[in-house]
């Protein structure tokens, strides 16, 4: 199977939101995934994030940058019919040059403990998963300033 992988633009929102809509288990929020919030990313980090096309069809993505120290990915997918065709591990190879390019040595992901199949393929590819730290989130919102402050 012929593929290529190429940076990520703005103009590809709407077919990768697509594509990820396609992914079984795949987790997004309204916020951060909402068209504003991935042009910001893109725009925050401009050459890092790739997409993989076949016959100028986009079926793999990484969001991939980084804060000056650490690199992180996020969503990184395959469409399912063109998995186990080495787009996935072309795709992350393609964002590790770019985040070590950029003075970057050392990179983060999430992988849903129910993510049998990207767990699998990370522990594979030689990841380490830590288990020494915990991760939190917190919403940035009024509602939730005012209640942590009070």
């Amino acid at each position: 199977m012929k593929y290529s992988i190429r940076t990520m633009t703005e103009n590809d929102y709407e077919e990768v939101f697509s594509l990820w809509k396609s992914i079984h288990g795949f987790a997004m929020r309204s916020l951060d995934d909402s068209k504003e919030g991935i042009l910001k990313f893109i725009k925050r980090n401009p050459n890092t994030s790739v997409v993989a096309t076949v016959d100028g069809k986009i079926v793999g993505s990484i969001l991939a940058g980084h804060d000056g120290r650490h690199g992180s990915f996020y969503h990184v997918c395959v469409h399912e019919n063109y998995r186990n065709h080495g787009i996935g591990k072309a795709m992350v190879t393609a964002a590790m040059i770019r985040l070590k390019e950029e003075g970057i040595n050392k990179i983060q992901l999430v992988a849903f403990s129910g993510n049998e199949l990207g767990n699998h393929f990370w522990h594979a590819e030689g990841w380490r998963e830590r288990e020494d730290f915990n991760t939190y989130d917190f919403v940035l919102n009024d509602e939730n300033i005012i209640k942590f402050n009070s």
